[in-house]
C-alpha cells in the first residue's frame, strides 16, 4: 500500500501532469484535490499530445478511479469539453467527484475579470476563470456545491440569492452590467446537473475504502508551491492550498495515511503570472530556454518568464510540503547551454537568506548569488530516450553533477528525472508503488 502526492515545487508548470501520468500507471486511484480550469497540464502518451485542466491526469488509464476532490473548484462546461477531448479518441474515464465540490459559476468569471482589472500593480495576472472569487463564495460560506447542484429547489433557491447579489456587486461597485439572467443560468446548470450527476459520488469513502484495502493512492497537486494561498508569494498566487497538506483537506483524508511527497522540479525556474522572480532571465538565454522548451502557459498560451533554478525556494518547498523526493523534468532542455547557474542563496539587507521572506516587497529586493556549472550537450532524442532506459548514470555527467547539487542541497533524494516530453523518457530511480 502507499499513498503518495506529487506537487509542484516551483511556480507551476514544472511537468507535474508527466510525473504524476507515470505515477499513475500502477495506482489504483489517481486524485485531483485543489484548484479549478486555471490550472493547465500537458501529457504526452503515444504520440497524442493532451491538454487538461479539470481531469485527473490519470484520465489516459480508463481501468483508474479518478477523483475530482472537494478541495476542487470545477466549471462544469470546460470539464465537459475535456470529457469530449478524450471521447474523440475512444477513452472513457472512471471519473468521481465529490458532492461537496464547490461550481464556479458564470458571475464569478465576470467578477475575476473585474477584479484583476482594479487590483492594479497587485493584480495576480489570473487566467480569469472565476478561481478566486469561487474559492471567496466557499470560504464566505455563499457557495454553491455540486450536491446541491443535484437537488433543484435548493439550487434555484441558492443561485436567486447568489445572482441578484452578484448583479449588484458587478454593477454598483466595477461598474459592469451582468447580462446572464438567472433562469438563463439555471436552465443551462439544470442541464449540467443530469450530465454530472452519474459521475458524483462520496469520495472520501473511496478513498477511506482504499486505505483499508491497502490500495495504491496518488494525490495530484494543481499549480504549485510559491502559489500557495497561505505559503506562496501572496498576493501573486492562486486562491487555492497548492502544497501537500490541501491534498487532505481537499480530498477528505487524514495526514497518517500519507507515505510518500514528491516535488516536481523543472531544471530552471519558469512561471506564468505578476510578481517578483528574483533569478529571473529577461536576455536571449532565457528567451532560448522558453523557445526550446515551448514555454507557453497551456491555459492562456501565455509566454512563461524563465530564470535560473532558485534553491531557495527550493528548500522553503522541501519543508512545507515535507518532500520525500524530488522529481526532475526538462533536463534535455536545458542542454545546449554552455555555462548553467544555480541562486544558491539571496542577499537581502545585508544578511544571506536560505528560503525567501514572507513578504513580495523584500522578494522583489532580493539579490540572488549564483553558483556557475558547465552545462551539457543536446545529445538528441534518440539517446536520451536511451538515457531513460539505461539509468541515471547514463546522463552527460556534467547533468548528472548538477542534478546532484541541487538534491544535496534541498537534502531531499532524486526519485525521478526526466528527459524528453513523452511516459517513455522517464528515469526512475525510486518507484513509490513498489512494495517496501
Amino acid at each position: 500500500m502507499s499513498f503518495a502526492i506529487v506537487v509542484g515545487a516551483q511556480w507551476g508548470d514544472e511537468g507535474k501532469g508527466k510525473v504524476v501520468d507515470y505515477y499513475a500507471a500502477q495506482a489504483d486511484i489517481v486524485v485531483r484535490f485543489n484548484g479549478g480550469a486555471n490550472a493547465g497540464h500537458t501529457i504526452v502518451s503515444d504520440g497524442k499530445k493532451f491538454a487538461f485542466h479539470h481531469v485527473p491526469s490519470g484520465v489516459l488509464y480508463p481501468e483508474k478511479i479518478n477523483i475530482i476532490g472537494n478541495g476542487v473548484v470545477l466549471e462544469p462546461k470546460k470539464f465537459f469539453e475535456e470529457l469530449g477531448q478524450l471521447d474523440i479518441v475512444g477513452i472513457k474515464p472512471n471519473i468521481r467527484i465529490s458532492p461537496r465540490t464547490h461550481l464556479v459559476m458564470p458571475y464569478h468569471i465576470a467578477q475575476d475579470a473585474a477584479e484583476e482589472g482594479k487590483k492594479g500593480a497587485l493584480a495576480a495576472g489570473t487566467t480569469k476563470r472565476g478561481i478566486g472569487p469561487c474559492y471567496s463564495d466557499k470560504a464566505a460560506r455563499f457557495g454553491i456545491r455540486v450536491g446541491e447542484l443535484l437537488q433543484p429547489a435548493l439550487f434555484k433557491e441558492k443561485l436567486h440569492t447568489m445572482h441578484t447579489l452578484k448583479v449588484k456587486l458587478l454593477k454598483d461597485v466595477y461598474g459592469i452590467d451582468f447580462t446572464p439572467t438567472e433562469d438563463e443560468i439555471y436552465q443551462q446548470y439544470a442541464d449540467y446537473a443530469k450530465k454530472l450527476s452519474p459521475f458524483v459520488a462520496e469520495t472520501g469513502e473511496i478513498l477511506a475504502d482504499a486505505l483499508a484495502k491497502k490500495k495504491k493512492v496518488l494525490f495530484e497537486g494543481a499549480q504549485a508551491t510559491m502559489l500557495d494561498i497561505d505559503h506562496g508569494m501572496y498576493p501573486f498566487g492562486t486562491s487555492s492550498n497548492t502544497s501537500a497538506g490541501g491534498a487532505c483537506t481537499g480530498s477528505g483524508i487524514g495526514p497518517t495515511a500519507i507515505d510518500e511527497v514528491i516535488g516536481v522540479v523543472k531544471v530552471y525556474t519558469s512561471r506564468v503570472g505578476t510578481g517578483p522572480l528574483p533569478t529571473e532571465l529577461n536576455d536571449a538565454t532565457g528567451q532560448a530556454i522558453r523557445d526550446k522548451g515551448g514555454e507557453y502557459g497551456t491555459t492562456t498560451g501565455r509566454p512563461r518568464r524563465i530564470g535560473w533554478l532558485d534553491l531557495p525556494t527550493l528548500r522553503y518547498a522541501a519543508r512545507v510540503n515535507g518532500l520525500t523526493g524530488l522529481a526532475f523534468t526538462r533536463t534535455d532542455t536545458l542542454s545546449g547551454v554552455q555555462k548553467l547557474q544555480i541562486c544558491t542563496h539571496y542577499e537581502l539587507d545585508g544578511k544571506k537568506l536560505l528560503t525567501p521572506p514572507a513578504l513580495h516587497t523584500d522578494i522583489a529586493r532580493c539579490k540572488p548569488i549564483y553558483k556557475s556549472f558547465a552545462g551539457w550537450d543536446d545529445i538528441g532524442a534518440d539517446k536520451w530516450r536511451a538515457c531513460a532506459k539505461e539509468g541515471f548514470k547514463s546522463l552527460p555527467k556534467e547533468a548528472q553533477a548538477y542534478l546532484k547539487f541541487i538534491s544535496d542541497e534541498v537534502g531531499v533524494p532524486i526519485y525521478v528525472v526526466g528527459v524528453g516530453a513523452g511516459r517513455e523518457d522517464t528515469i526512475v530511480l525510486k518507484d513509490v508503488f513498489k512494495s517496501k
